[in-house]
């Protein structure tokens, strides 16, 4: 679980400085700028969640190995 976190996480990454790239931000809400803006942040969202995901698998692991 933890090697298919941080591989998934690296890809929102790469995802993330791809997509600002083809921010044109003389207009950022118009056209493909849109949707580098939107990619951008549903990578967030996905590192986020893989964080929290990564977060609960070791607190579980901790309380499993405390009962």
């Amino acid at each position: 679980m933890k090697f298919f976190t941080i591989i998934v996480t690296i890809i929102a990454i790469v995802l993330i400085g791809y997509n600002s790239t083809e921010i044109d931000f003389e207009a950022p809400f118009e056209g493909q700028s849109v949707v580098a803006l939107i990619t951008i942040f549903a990578s967030l969202c996905a590192i986020a969640l893989l964080q929290i995901l990564r977060l609960s698998k070791k607190v579980d692991q901790k309380l499993k190995n405390n009962s």
